[in-house]
């Protein structure tokens, strides 16, 4: 029985390190009323990843979107170069706070899009979804399976 307890106890170490694999990171608003909205994501945290954002994206699913990851707060701006799809730009602070959304960008279009305040998040999703949930500048958001510090 030992041998078959030691086959057990390893299967069960593998299915939880399989399962551990297997989670998506995540992005969940909790806007101010209570509700909370989870978004699997993509991470954009290095300059790469980040320049190329979600450019020749021509299809997103509402409960996706990207997260993109900067060293530290700052004014940011966003442009649509090369995006077919209209997206709301979610702007975060260091303290996980909502700072400001632009709604429903227009894409392919080459205008800096920014919200006053300094940011360390600007996390994308489909246009249009941000109104729908009733996203707005103060609400809470929440990072599992990815780490938010980046150095470059």
């Amino acid at each position: 029985m030992r041998g078959f307890g030691r086959i057990l106890s390893a299967f069960g170490l593998f299915i939880l390190t399989v399962s551990a694999c297997d989670a998506q990171p995540k992005v969940t608003i909790t806007t101010q009323d209570g509700r909370q909205v989870a978004f699997q994501v993509e991470v954009a945290d290095t300059p790469g990843k980040r320049e190329m954002g979600l450019m020749y994206r021509t299809e997103l699913a509402d409960d996706r979107g990207m997260i993109f990851v900067f060293p530290g707060e700052s004014q940011q701006s966003f442009w649509m170069k090369n995006t077919p799809r209209s997206l709301d730009m979610i702007f975060i602070s260091k303290e996980r706070k909502i700072v400001g959304i632009v709604e429903q960008a227009t894409p392919f279009s080459l205008d800096p899009r920014s919200v006053p305040g300094r940011s360390q998040f600007v996390f994308e999703i489909n246009g249009g979804l941000s109104k729908r949930h009733g996203f707005k500048a103060g609400d809470s958001v929440q990072f599992d399976g990815f780490s938010a510090d980046v150095s470059q």
